[in-house]
C-alpha cells in the first residue's frame, strides 16, 4: 500500500524574511551583497563594458543559447533585465576594486614579496634525532647523493619523488623552513632540525622570486578589497525589519 503524505502550505510573509535569513545562515552573504551594491552604485560602464560583461558572464555560466538562459531565470526568479545588471555588476566591482587599490598594490607586493616567492627543495625526514644526524653526516662527506638517501629513508609522500619538493610558496611553508630557505644558497644543506614530530634535513634547489603579474596583482586587490569589506559589515545596523547600510570611503 502507498500512503500520501499531506501537502501543508507555508506563507512567509516579508516581515519574517530577516529571521528566516539569519535561521538559514544566510544573512552574511546578503550583507555582503548590499554592501557591494551601496560601493559601486556610481561606477559606470561604457557601452562596450556594458556588452563584454554579459558575453563574459554568459559564457562563465554556459548560458549561450535562450534555453539556458530562460532555465536560468526561472531558476532563480529574475527578470532579464536583473540577469542583465547582475552580469554587468561584476565588471564594476571588478572596476571599483582598480580605481581605490591599484595604486597601493605595488607597495603591498614589496611589502609582502616574501610569502609569495617559491622555493624548489630537497627534504629528509626520520622520527629518530639519531639516524638524521648519520644521514646529514653521510651528505656532508658525500658518501651518498640526497635523491638516494631521500627514497631511502624519508618517511614522508617525498620519498617517492627523491625529497624533491615544490615549487611552494613560502606562505605555505613551516616558518622554520622559510627562514633557512631564504638566506641558503642552492645546494646547501641544513643540519637536521626539528619540525613538529620528525626531524628534517633540507637543501634549497630554485628560489623562484614572485614578480607582480596579473594573477598576482589581482590577489593583492582582493586582499585589500577585502579588509574593506570586513570593516563595512561591522558597521552595517539590523532591525527587526531594516538593515541599514553604511559606507566609509576606501
Amino acid at each position: 500500500m502507498i500512503s500520501v503524505l499531506p501537502t501543508v502550505d507555508k506563507t512567509v510573509h516579508t516581515s519574517d524574511l530577516l529571521p528566516l535569513l539569519g535561521q538559514y545562515q544566510l544573512l552574511p552573504q546578503l550583507l555582503k551583497e548590499l554592501v557591494i551594491d551601496r560601493a559601486i552604485q556610481d561606477m559606470q560602464l561604457n557601452i562596450e563594458e556594458e556588452a563584454q560583461a554579459v558575453e563574459q558572464f554568459y559564457a562563465q555560466n554556459q548560458l549561450g543559447d535562450e534555453t539556458r538562459r530562460n532555465a536560468w531565470l526561472q531558476h532563480y526568479r529574475m527578470t532579464p533585465q536583473q540577469l542583465t545588471a547582475q552580469a554587468q555588476r561584476r565588471l564594476k566591482l571588478e572596476k571599483f576594486k582598480y580605481k581605490h587599490w591599484n595604486n597601493q598594490v605595488e607597495s603591498d607586493f614589496l611589502q609582502q614579496k616574501g610569502q609569495f616567492d617559491q622555493y624548489v627543495y630537497c627534504l629528509i625526514r626520520v622520527a629518530s634525532a639519531e639516524v638524521a644526524q648519520e644521514l646529514y653526516f653521510r651528505l656532508q662527506a658525500g658518501e651518498h647523493p640526497f635523491a638516494e638517501l631521500a627514497a631511502q629513508y624519508s618517511q614522508g609522500p617525498e620519498a617517492q619523488t627523491g625529497g624533491l619538493i615544490g615549487p611552494v610558496s613560502a606562505s605555505n611553508l613551516h616558518p622554520t623552513l622559510v627562514q633557512f630557505l631564504s638566506t641558503a644558497q642552492p645546494g646547501q644543506v641544513r643540519p637536521p632540525v626539528r619540525l613538529g614530530e620528525w626531524f628534517v634535513i633540507v637543501s634549497l634547489k630554485k628560489l623562484i622570486s614572485a614578480q607582480l603579474d596579473d594573477a598576482l596583482r589581482q590577489q593583492l586587490l582582493e586582499q585589500r578589497f577585502n579588509d574593506w569589506l570586513q570593516i563595512q559589515l561591522q558597521s552595517t545596523s539590523i532591525s527587526d525589519d531594516t538593515i541599514a547600510v553604511s559606507m566609509q570611503t576606501p
